[in-house]
């Protein structure tokens, strides 16, 4: 019996670090993002530190950082009713982004799988 409750608390915990999908959001590939990128209207998110934005984004990104106090004050400021593409390092904290967009009433939202480090690895452009 207690080898079935250890091994339920350990699924349990496995699962709740698992990133899952937010209804309404698209996470894409690096190659169906770019393509992405080009559409009008877009509004362009990089969700990670000033400090990881300065050491290289992908041009024309706004920095809004997920971790900071104003992130809802920011966010306050973008278009509801436009695209908004989201990215962070590794696609963690742009899906926390995801979820809170949502919850603000921001229905098109696309998110990069892998985040910065797969565009990067993916030898895409990167402006410093």
């Amino acid at each position: 019996m207690k080898k079935i409750i250890g091994l339920m608390v350990v699924f349990l915990s496995l699962n709740s670090c698992i990133k899952k999908p937010v209804e309404g959001v698209r996470v894409v590939d690096v190659t169906t993002y770019e393509t992405q990128l080009k559409q009008p209207n877009i509004q362009l998110i990089d969700v990670r530190t000033p400090a990881e934005y300065a050491e290289g984004h992908i041009a024309n990104s706004k920095n809004i950082n997920i971790t900071g106090e104003d992130f809802d004050e920011q966010v306050a400021l973008l278009n509801k009713s436009k695209p908004v593409m989201l990215y962070c390092k590794s696609g963690m904290r742009s899906a926390k982004a995801s979820l809170r967009l949502k919850e603000l009433g921001f229905e098109n939202i696309t998110d990069l799988e892998g985040g910065f480090n797969n565009w990067s690895e993916s030898g895409k452009p990167i402006q410093e």
